[in-house]
This record gives C-alpha cells, sequence and structure tokens, in this order.
C-alpha cells in the first residue's frame, strides 16, 4: 500500500505561528487559556483562548500577496487559515498549481459570524468559499474539499488526504485546520451547559467543561519518497454511533471501533504507541467515553495526554493543530503533559501525567469525539532518527 508522509506542517495559535513556537511554549507550561467577562456583550464569563488581532493581522500584511486575493477586507478566520496554508507551504517543495495537489478545509463554523451583519458578502459564509479562495490563491486548478464534521474534521481531513493520495489521484493534498470563535459559538456551547468559567482539567475528578479557542493550523501530505525519516498515517477511521446529538455514548461505541481500527490496521503494536492523544474536553461525559473507549481497546497502559489546556477547543482546527504537536514531541522524546490534569477521575484507570514524560518510542494514536456520534481514530509513525 503507498505510504502518505507529511512533509511540512504550521501552526498559528496564540502561542506562536509555527509548531516550534507552539511546542516550546507549551514544553514551557504556558496556556493562551484566559477569563473574559463581558466579552461581545455576553452576560456570563467564560474562559477561552484567542488570536490577538493585531499579530494576526501584522503576519497577514508581511505574507500574502495581495495580487492574489479575491476581496479587499479578509475575516478572523479567512487571515488565519491563509496563513496558515502559506506559511507551510513556504517550506514545502510542491506544485500548488498542479491537478495532482488537492486542497482540504477543516472547520466547523468558518465565518458564521457574518450571519450577524451585511459585511463583508454573506456568500463568504459557505465553508466552500474560504477553501475556494485558498485554493485560488495558490492557483489550484481543482475543486477544493470541505470537510465539516463537528469536532473531528480536523482528523477527518487527514484520512480523507491519506485516501486521496492512496487512491493515484494526487500527489499531494494540504489539509488546513481553522476556527475562530464568536457570540453564536461560545453562547452555544453555554446553552449546552458545556462551557466552564476556569480553565479546563482533562480527565480530573474536579473536571466542570470545556475551554474554546482559536487555531488555524496546516499539514502538506505527500505519496512517499526516498527519506524513510517521515512522519506517515499509518491508518484512520470514521466511525459513527448515532447515540445522540450532543451526548457521547456512554459505552464508547463510536470511539472504540475507530481507535480499535486504526491500531489493528496500523501495523503498530500496543506497545509500540509513545501515548494516545484523545480529544480530553474537560466535560463529564466525553472524558468518560473516552477511557471507557480506551480500556475496550485494551489500551489502558499505554500513556495518554490531552493538550486542551494549552489552546482549548480549537474545532475545525484540533485535529490538525494536536497531530502536528504530538509529531514534534515525539521528535523530540517527550510524552506532552496535561495542563490542568490532578486526580483522575474516569472509571478506567489511564495512565495520564501533567508533567513531561520521555519516550523513544516513534508512532501514537489519536482519537477524537464530536457532536452526532462522530469519532475518528488514526495512528502516526515515524522510521529512523530525526
Amino acid at each position: 500500500m503507498m505510504e502518505v508522509v507529511k512533509v511540512s506542517d504550521n501552526i498559528i495559535s496564540p502561542l506562536g505561528f509555527s509548531v516550534e513556537e507552539n511546542y516550546e511554549a507549551v514544553m514551557s507550561g504556558k496556556s493562551a487559556l484566559r477569563l473574559y467577562e463581558g466579552l461581545w456583550g455576553l452576560p456570563f464569563p467564560f474562559v477561552a483562548s484567542m488570536l490577538d488581532d493585531s499579530l494576526l493581522d501584522d503576519e497577514f500584511r508581511k505574507c500574502a500577496d495581495v495580487s492574489r486575493l479575491p476581496y479587499g477586507n479578509f475575516t478572523r478566520f479567512e487571515k488565519a487559515a491563509l496563513l496558515s496554508a502559506i506559511k507551510a507551504l513556504e517550506s514545502a517543495s510542491v506544485d500548488t498549481e498542479s491537478a495532482r495537489a488537492l486542497f482540504i478545509l477543516s472547520t466547523t463554523k468558518g465565518n458564521v459570524e457574518l450571519l450577524g451583519g451585511g459585511s463583508p458578502s454573506l456568500a463568504r459564509v459557505r465553508l466552500a468559499s474560504t477553501a475556494s479562495m485558498i485554493s485560488r490563491y495558490f492557483r489550484n486548478p481543482n475543486q477544493p474539499i470541505v470537510v465539516s464534521n463537528a469536532c473531528i474534521s480536523g482528523l477527518c481531513a487527514q484520512i480523507e488526504a491519506m485516501r486521496c493520495i492512496r487512491s493515484g489521484h494526487y500527489d499531494c493534498c494540504v489539509v488546513t485546520g481553522a476556527d475562530v470563535l464568536s457570540p453564536f459559538i461560545v453562547s452555544g456551547f453555554n446553552c449546552l451547559k458545556a462551557l466552564s468559567d476556569e480553565p479546563c482539567r482533562p480527565f480530573s475528578a474536579n473536571r466542570k467543561g470545556l475551554n474554546l479557542g482559536e487555531a488555524a493550523a496546516t499539514v502538506v501530505y505527500s505519496a512517499s519518497g526516498s527519506d524513510s525519516r517521515q512522519w506517515r498515517i499509518a491508518s484512520g477511521a470514521v466511525r459513527n454511533d448515532a447515540n445522540h446529538i450532543s451526548g457521547p455514548s456512554r459505552t464508547g461505541d463510536g470511539s472504540f471501533a475507530a481507535l480499535d481500527y486504526a491500531v489493528r490496521h496500523s501495523g503498530c503494536l500496543p506497545s509500540d504507541l509513545a501515548f494516545l492523544n484523545v480529544h480530553g474536553t474537560a466535560t463529564p461525559y466525553n472524558d468518560e467515553m473516552e477511557s471507557v473507549a480506551i480500556g475496550r481497546a485494551g489500551l489502558e497502559d499505554v500513556p495518554v495526554n490531552a493538550l486542551k489546556g494549552y489552546f482549548g477547543h480549537t474545532l475545525g482546527a484540533a485535529g490538525v493543530l494536536e497531530v502536528l504537536l504530538s509529531m514534534h514531541s515525539v521528535e523530540q522524546g517527550v510524552i506532552l503533559p496535561t495542563r490542568g490534569f490532578d486526580t483522575l477521575g474516569v472509571s478506567v484507570n489511564l495512565n495520564v501525567s501533567d508533567q513531561p514524560v520521555e519516550t523513544c518510542k516513534k508512532s501514537f494514536a489519536k482519537l477524537l469525539s464530536g457532536f452526532g456520534g462522530c469519532n475518528a481514530a488514526a495512528v502516526f509513525t515515524k522510521s529512523g532518527k530525526s
């Protein structure tokens, strides 16, 4: 089977504008989560991770070629998504103008805040509008793909990239995941009683709920070359248990099915995995469901970590951002700590740590779940020396 390897990447977040900057921030214990009171006139406080508009604007002006852009005015979402793709492709030897290259956008809400006003054009609310803007910027002739499947979108998009390349129709795929916050998004999660008014505590007994976050992240995949040291997607699966519109399965059916398939078809044994990087939203039901799924898959002895305590839940960007940081941490021989974790509060005795842990293993699994009972898992592995 054709191998699909990573050739370039980028992360745009409140903690930095590259994978390396974000990794160093996490390793130094930094978090972008802040308490917001009265923002957008909302009547409740919430903790979130939000991009600095001045930094985003400055970097966008510096990097983007405005002659290639269809608009004169850009939303925060459009700036973050395009900027991440530009930065990722700066160091990639990829012919973006080739019909053998494909662009994929992962997002859950896109420009949804435009529904609250008439400028810029409401046509840009459509997710395909941003995807087309990005692909046209790089003069790509193909119609881009949009993946919007709740919180698993970022991992779904990477699995789709793997399938597209393995199909033989494409040589490379540029996957960008992005989302920014708005009153609509924050109010929606608040109505579900899912938000915490303090920094989240994944898998902890005293966890109160999730924090939201803003980010964009891009990964470029291609058919394998001669360099065996590159990261590759070993396997991936998407499963839906159709349990509830917003509540995860108490028995973890979909997460277990996705994780079990991904590990069994990866060529890796459970003992080969450095860690499981999981969703870890810090809501009572999600963390418990994930622990049950991990236990059912026989992986409870594998170290587990979650990154929401640094970035919040970045929605359509989460699956890309968290995979890229996991790859970088393995290259550094480190299992990143789960910020906010203290006393285990799930029914399965998971191996979660709030401190960095050394590892010499070169593979990890990624697990995500989302509204509507959707679940995704993938295994990533790297051979040879970094």
